[in-house]
């Protein structure tokens, strides 16, 4: 029984942490990534698709996103799509290519962005902690169910050292992301 709450805990924890790494890739860090418009839905004759099933997504550059559309009448809506995502790059076209050049970050806006970082590992760490306090709801009601009050305690143990390891990765991809980001 204790097994099975740590088992669901630990799977709901894990979704925690790989939505912050998802988060993670759409923040800028001043390199060029196709992750940035990926999310970017474009107008497709009626439908709302990603950006990536109406064009070939790639990086050139390390200071350019190239986006060429498989469709040359697409390339109105994926640009209009680009400035209303409101995600602060311009797209320039050239009749047949969309490039997106990345801007230098400077010292502030890095600063901004790593504020941002930690804000959503901060997010992260409450979700693990809310993850802990469902799992330690379940030891209890399984204590009241028939399970032996040394190892409902036993099981409390584990649950926080997993939480604790859990809490110590996000902190870990935080400050991963925070050097990545500051790193001109």
């Amino acid at each position: 029984m204790s097994k099975e709450i740590i088992d669901a805990m630990k799977k709901e924890m894990d979704k925690s942490l790989q939505s912050l790494q998802r988060d993670f890739v759409k923040v800028r860090t001043g390199r060029a990534s196709t992750a940035l418009v990926d999310h970017v839905h474009v107008d497709y004759y009626g439908s709302n698709v990603p950006m990536n099933q109406v064009a070939n997504l790639s990086t050139p550059d390390a200071r350019t996103i190239q986006i060429v559309p498989w469709e040359p009448g697409m390339i109105g809506p994926i640009e209009k799509a680009i400035l209303a995502a409101n995600i602060g790059l311009t797209p320039q076209s050239d009749g047949k290519v969309i490039r997106i050049n990345m801007p230098a970050l400077t010292e502030e806006r890095r600063k901004e962005m790593v504020k941002t970082v930690k804000k959503m590992g901060e997010e992260t760490k409450v979700a693990i902690r809310n993850h802990r306090r469902d799992a330690n709801e379940g030891v209890k009601k399984a204590e009241k169910d028939g399970l032996s009050q040394d190892e409902a305690k036993k099981t409390m143990a584990d649950v926080q050292k997993v939480t604790d390891d859990k809490v110590a990765e996000a902190d870990k991809l935080v400050a991963t992301k925070e050097k990545e980001i500051m790193t001109v």
